[in-house]
């Protein structure tokens, strides 16, 4: 079994501490998303408890919680099965990312506040950090908040809405080679750079980059 992966305190979008029940939830959702929970694979709360160093409980309300969104299935005294995902849903899921994220985020290089966006760089850090480290789940949830905390600034809470879901649903499960190649810190700087094209004002590069951070998701970070 693999070393436990500790559930770390991570803030949600706005001022409301999360319990410890949603952080579970949330690094176990990381977890679907960067492939370290597989499809198919009957995972129990007890074991997954002692994966990520905490007690049974709050998994099995988490567990709970993810199977109303969809993302498992409750086996009978067992536990839960990772729902599986298409490659056609990926990439209808790719497909809308595209179409809401790339011109939203473009568009703020004309109106966000520059003090909100460099209040996101430490998030960006984050990422470069975790990629580092090879920590997907880290990377996961780092890459969630910032790429969420931007759209927020747009100021529409239902396109963010939108957006979390179509990220909680992707698969990426290729993230695992490339940071034991190497290359996840490369990916991960694009963040950085998504954020110094905005502060710059260049509605043009950020629409480049955003372009290419979302082909990675279908490309090279798709395959198992």
């Amino acid at each position: 079994m693999a070393a436990p992966q500790h559930i770390p305190a991570l803030p949600l979008l706005g001022s409301r501490k999360p319990s410890h029940r949603e952080r579970v939830a949330d690094a176990l959702r990381a977890a679907l998303i960067a492939g370290e929970l597989r499809p198919g694979e009957v995972y129990s709360a007890p074991g997954l408890a002692a994966r990520f160093g905490v007690s049974a409980t709050p998994v099995r309300e988490a567990m709970l919680d993810l199977a109303k969104e969809g993302l498992v299935d409750t086996v009978p005294n067992k536990g839960f099965r990772v729902t599986a995902v298409s490659e056609r849903q990926l990439d209808e899921y790719t497909h809308i990312r595209g179409l809401i994220e790339i011109p939203t985020t473009a568009a703020l290089a004309l109106t966000a506040d520059p003090v909100a966006l460099e209040a996101l760089r430490p998030v960006a850090q984050e990422i470069v950090t975790s990629a580092a480290a090879g920590d997907l789940i880290a990377y996961v949830e780092a890459d969630l908040r910032f790429h969420l905390g931007l759209l927020a600034l747009a100021g529409n809470d239902h396109l963010v809405d939108v957006v979390r879901d179509l990220r909680r649903r992707s698969r990426l499960y290729g993230l695992t080679a490339l940071a034991g190649q190497g290359r996840l810190e490369a990916s991960a700087e694009e963040h950085l750079e998504i954020l110094d094209a905005l502060l710059a004002r260049d509605e043009e590069a950020v629409r480049t980059v955003m372009t290419r951070h979302l082909g990675h998701v279908r490309g090279m970070w798709a395959a198992p």
